[in-house]
């Protein structure tokens, strides 16, 4: 029994438990108020009683030493008698009237007994025989003479126990109406509770997979500070999910579209040298000028891809920099680094006159020397393939707020706005029709913009019309 109702309070709701509890809280409260008003109240008439036994058995004493027995000043419904002591045990007179005495005078005597040994009256409450509860006292108003006085209590219990039934009335309708009125207002106040349940139900009903963002808030503004701080925490912890759904989604994102455009890139030359074996394989080729340009053809397309290859693997390697350092450093002037970068690209490139602007003093800086100079190798490249035979480029070096600056710049048509947020994405092509023999991977702009951020630093882009700039901005100072 005790385990259904402690499995029944678990299943109710909070704010029931909390009016529950007041209620109970509220009866033990007023049963100590009525208790103790109950015991003041007998108490008190009690002690009243007393006094009136007190006061009539003064007169009636007087009575019985003019007439020798009791005779008037009686009160309805008392019992009298009148013991002789003399003797050394309580004697009972004849009463003048029998409906003075019960007919059971047992208690009488023993009260009378009692007295002869006492030096004050004796006071007893005693249950006569057919009669009831009687008070019960005893007094020597002269020397071997006893009077034992009997009161009925029917008065007092009928008065304490009218003043119980009020207080039970008046006790549960106070008790009735705290507890409706406290599970109205605990109802009110835990409002805000059950808005932020219903939150979280319009949260697990959402589909999470179509949008990373969260569709509800709580927005509500009753209840006190508590529920008001419960509240600001339950929208932070919201928006960190939101924030952390965003992150998630655009991740698989990115990821999809990196296999895609991965299996895209891969598929291309695979396709060539499937293509060429199968030419062999059926001596499509066997003529010895035929086969060398096949053969030629097989070498650059299994570079091409193990181009690509290596630089996925590189990319792969930087995202995982905390599990293995992909990095090489040493200390390296970066002017020398330039001038190195700067000789190449005119060797390659003569049909894009370059200008190097270089400081006097080294610049030295701890670095991989193999990996910045691919930096500056793809970032010259790239000035090369996408802008029209002729356009000037030029690089820069200087040291600027603690950083050393590599700035490279070409005259060419620009990017376009749109697409500038997006030049270091992997496999992103600002012009989507460029062939891939001109215009590569996709991955350039990427792996540059990724070991830049592993050297500790930042590449930049700036474009407008006639002027692109990628500046690469160094740390100096870095330690390994």
């Amino acid at each position: 029994m005790i385990g259904r109702l402690r499995r029944t309070y678990r299943r109710m709701r909070l704010g029931t438990r909390l009016a529950l509890g007041m209620g109970v809280l509220s009866l033990m409260v007023f049963a100590v108020v009525g208790t103790g008003l109950t015991t003041y109240m007998r108490d008190y008439l009690s002690e009243q009683l007393d006094t009136q036994l007190a006061q009539g058995q003064i007169a009636q004493s007087k009575n019985i030493e003019e007439h020798g027995t009791l005779t008037g000043k009686k009160y309805y419904s008392w019992f009298y008698a009148v013991y002789d002591v003399s003797g050394g045990k309580p004697v009972l007179r004849k009463p003048e009237d029998p409906a003075d005495l019960p007919k059971d005078v047992d208690s009488f005597t023993a009260v009378a007994r009692a007295q002869m040994t006492s030096d004050t009256e004796v006071l007893r409450t005693d249950d006569l025989k057919g009669k009831g509860s009687y008070r019960l006292r005893a007094c020597e108003f002269e020397p071997g003479v006893i009077l034992v006085s009997a009161a009925p209590m029917d008065g007092i219990d009928d008065t304490v126990g009218r003043l119980v039934a009020i207080q039970a009335v008046a006790f549960g309708v106070a008790l009735l109406a705290l507890v409706l009125s406290g599970r109205g207002m605990l109802r009110r106040g835990l409002k805000p509770l059950s808005d932020m349940a219903h939150t979280a139900r319009g949260i697990t009903s959402h589909d999470l997979t179509d949008s990373a963002r969260l569709p509800v808030r709580h927005d509500g503004r009753s209840g006190g500070p508590e529920v008001e701080e419960l509240r600001t925490a339950f929208n932070t912890m919201l928006e960190h999910i939101d924030d952390s759904l965003a992150v998630r989604t655009q991740a698989e994102q990115r990821l999809r579209r990196f296999v895609a455009d991965a299996s895209h890139e891969l598929r291309t030359p695979l396709m060539s040298v499937r293509g060429y074996a199968d030419l062999f394989q059926y001596a499509a080729a066997n003529a010895p000028e035929e086969r060398d340009k096949h053969l030629a053809r097989l070498r650059a397309e299994a570079a091409r891809m193990g181009i690509l290859l290596d630089d996925l693997l590189l990319l792969a390697r930087l995202d995982a920099a905390d599990v293995e350092a992909p990095l090489r450093l040493e200390e390296m002037d970066l002017v020398e680094l330039v001038h190195q970068a700067a000789d190449a690209f005119r060797a390659g490139r003569s049909d894009h006159p370059l200008t190097v602007a270089l400081p006097p003093d080294p610049v030295r800086l701890r670095l991989d020397p193999l990996r910045l100079r691919q930096v500056l190798d793809n970032l010259l490249s790239n000035a090369a393939v996408h802008t029209p035979a002729g356009t000037k480029v030029s690089v820069e070096v200087c040291v600027e707020s603690g950083m050393a600056l590599v700035q490279i710049n070409d005259a060419g048509p620009g990017i376009p706005a749109a697409d500038q947020h997006r030049v270091f994405d992997r496999f992103y092509r600002v012009d989507k029709a460029r062939s891939r023999d001109r215009g590569g991977s996709g991955l350039g702009l990427a792996v540059a913009h990724s070991l830049a951020r592993a050297h500790g630093g930042t590449l930049e882009l700036t474009s407008s019309p006639g002027s692109t700039t990628f500046t690469i901005r160094l740390p100096l100072g870095r330690t390994a």
